[in-house]
């Protein structure tokens, strides 16, 4: 119950105050800095971060562990007893601030030094003004981008050491510490350093920036990337490139055309001029390093320049610093082994000059039992998995491969991955398929697809594949129309949260799929002579002499009757169940059934007993917890996913079953619940206004 709550008001906050936004990040663990360094200040004493110790479970869980040989000697320091003089930043970020220690997380390291290059997504990630001089106080703070929101990271700056040196990041000249202290909130954010171990620099370019990344091998390379990366630079993407090495001697070695391998090299522009009237694709790169540039063709003294007309000349020639270079894009397919494209949200980009992409961010979760359905190899669950609308209804304004349809990039991110780690749970393999929304259905968001559409249709399109990665990313050109993304994990019964993110070049509606919460209530009108005679003698029979029936009778009632039915599985009515019976049909407030209450009850039944047999498929007296949307919406409750998720954690058994008495029980509890608010919500609003002491009455009830 509390978890439920802490999430609607996390919620409630996102919606109402932008909390997690770009402008407006979450402190993480509640940790606010400015609060916590003022306290500090006053107190005369150095912050000691108490969510992230200076302690063996903060280094790691197992190859980090407080018994494994690589945690020998190990002391936390602050940069003020490393070194006489410690610095936060010296003169700007710079590449040479990153120096990798004993941590297999070069991963993360070639992400940090991706910032260098853009100082206004630097000045994001680590907030100007700190320092060990100025207002220290033993504490520093970062802003990372955390599975769709930002959020705002504390750390003391005792970091690991051995020997007066530090273990992990360290600068080159061992004086500047901003990178270590990044890389502390970095491993605070995922549990611990050791869960930092191995990666992609895709996964840090996306936490860094909050954008969605794409990856290419060029060896591979797809029909018209050219044309992607130009419009990709036009939206203010991040674009990133790399020679593979073939072990770690190769690392930063440099080719006879000096270029150097194992490194990251950004992307700045890719146009398009005349050789000699022929028109040629150009590249431009930059080495992080100022200097060591390509020396083959298009590069800055080459005589190619020559064959081109000097107002293109000039146009291209525009100042740039030292390391910056041309390179045809036949010859960066030839000598470049990979391309990172990090497409970022609109709200990153600053300037007036870019276009910006159309973003749609949604959280869920499979939950077993009810909507970890599994890919559509499992027909029997599928249907269960969440979906998403997309509503693309303007062609791209200037398509890459000259074709009209609509770009649309998916990406889909499970949580929590580096996290659990050591508890020894692995990452899901995930995927999604899109399928187009059929004719009857467009134009509305308020409807679930089912098996006649999701089990008969070929999907549009779909994942390139199903894979155990944080992100599975796709890029898509469809054609306008509504369509549905189904994510979900290979195989059902798989727990997980996931972010679904959905970048278009022109503007879509994008929205979950789900039915608005709805109940059409069937309400016998029953008088004394519409009760069978038979029926009224068998109630005075069961009643006894005040013919009222209380919980407790009820209970015995009930129990006698369905141990004497061979298909349905019970394991009796709960005493709760049937207080919740007569709550709900206790006209006269007598805390009892009378006569006319008790047949309506008996009708409720016979009609629920009908709808429970119908979807028990298996004729096993139970019903799967995957069937249990539909039994509602056939008995007149139309729920969306989150109600069905707490529905089935609360009445299904171990198997994900569901029995006769725990249906019963919970039809009677939702009757219950619209009734009680349809009372409070006189004027149809769709929401109600409790103080302390209503709300109290009505949950006890």
């Amino acid at each position: 119950m509390a978890s439920i709550a802490a999430e609607l008001a996390r919620r409630k906050a996102r919606l109402e105050d932008g909390a997690g936004s770009r402008s407006s990040a979450v402190p993480f663990n509640q940790q606010n800095f400015e609060q916590l360094q003022q306290d500090c200040l006053q107190n005369g004493s150095l912050f000691c971060d108490p969510t992230f110790p200076a302690s063996w479970d903060s280094l790691g869980y197992n190859e980090l562990g407080r018994y494994s040989s690589k945690t020998i000697g190990v002391e936390w320091k602050r940069p003020t007893e490393l070194c006489s003089d410690p610095r936060f930043i010296v003169d700007g970020a710079k590449r040479t601030d990153i120096c990798q220690g004993e941590l297999g997380d070069c991963w993360l390291l070639a992400a940090i030094a991706s910032l260098t290059l853009d100082p206004q997504i630097l000045n994001r990630v680590v907030p100007p003004g700190q320092s060990f001089t100025s207002q220290y106080a033993g504490i520093f703070h970062f802003q990372l981008w955390q599975f769709g929101e930002w959020v705002d990271v504390v750390v003391d700056d005792r970091l690991p050491s051995r020997d007066g040196r530090l273990m992990f990041v360290h600068s080159e000249e061992g004086a500047e510490f901003w990178s270590a202290l990044l890389e502390k909130a970095y491993a605070k954010l995922n549990g611990s350093y050791e869960a930092l171990s191995g990666g992609s620099s895709i996964e840090g370019f996306e936490d860094f920036t909050g954008g969605i990344a794409e990856s290419y091998d060029l060896q591979e390379a797809p029909p018209f990337l050219f044309n992607i990366m130009r419009k990709a630079l036009r939206l203010g993407s991040l674009l990133g490139c790399s020679i593979n090495i073939s072990s770690s001697r190769e690392t930063e070695a440099i080719t006879p055309q000096k270029l150097v391998k194992g490194h990251a090299y950004s992307i700045t522009a890719a146009e398009q001029v005349h050789h000699l009237g022929s028109p040629v694709e150009l590249v431009r790169i930059r080495n992080p390093w100022g200097q060591v540039e390509w020396t083959g063709a298009w590069s800055d003294n080459s005589p190619e320049w020559t064959g081109v007309q000097p107002e293109e000349r000039r146009r291209l020639d525009r100042p740039a610093d030292d390391g910056e270079f041309w390179i045809s894009y036949r010859d960066f397919l030839r000598q470049f082994s990979h391309l990172d494209i990090c497409n970022l949200t609109p709200d990153t980009l600053s300037s007036d000059h870019l276009h910006r992409w159309s973003y749609g961010e949604f959280e869920g979760v499979w939950r077993v039992g009810s909507t970890a359905g599994g890919c559509r190899n499992y027909p029997a669950t599928f249907c269960s998995n969440p979906q998403f609308l997309i509503r693309l209804q303007n062609v791209d304004d200037d398509p890459h491969d000259g074709e009209d349809g609509c770009t649309v990039l998916i990406g889909l991110m499970q949580k929590d991955g580096r996290r659990e780690r050591r508890f020894g749970r692995e990452l899901n393999t995930i995927g999604f398929s899109i399928y187009q929304v059929p004719d009857q259905y467009r134009g509305h968001s308020n409807v679930r697809l089912g098996p006649d559409v999701l089990l008969r249709l070929a999907p549009a399109a779909r994942s390139r594949t199903f894979i155990n990665l944080r992100e599975v990313c796709d890029r898509f050109k469809l054609p306008p129309g509504d369509f549905v993304i189904v994510p979900s994990t290979f195989e059902p019964h798989r727990r997980g949260s996931f972010v679904l993110r959905v970048f278009t070049e022109k503007h879509a509606h994008s929205s979950q799929m789900e039915e608005d919460v709805d109940a059409n209530i069937q309400e016998p009108d029953i008088r004394q002579d519409d009760v069978d005679p038979h029926f009224k003698h068998l109630f005075a029979q069961i009643s006894g002499k005040d013919s009222q029936i209380s919980a407790f009778e009820l209970q015995k009632i009930l129990d006698k009757v369905v141990k004497q039915r061979s298909d349905v599985r019970t394991d009796g009515f709960s005493l709760q169940t049937c207080r919740n019976i007569i709550s709900l049909l206790d006209a006269d407030g007598s805390s009892t059934l009378g006569l006319l209450e008790f047949h309506t009850l008996w009708i409720k039944i016979q009609r629920y007993l009908g709808i429970f047999k119908n979807h028990d498929s298996d004729g096993s007296g139970s019903m799967s917890s995957h069937e249990m949307r539909a039994a509602l919406a056939e008995a007149g409750f139309q729920v969306n996913s989150a109600v069905i998720q707490e529905i089935v954690g609360r009445y299904a058994d171990r198997s994900f079953s569901i029995d006769f008495d725990c249906f019963i029980g919970c039809l009677i509890r939702l009757e219950m619940l619209f009734k009680m608010f349809r009372t409070l919500d006189k004027q149809n609003k769709g929401w109600i206004q409790l103080d302390l002491q209503q709300w109290l009455c009505l949950t006890i009830n």
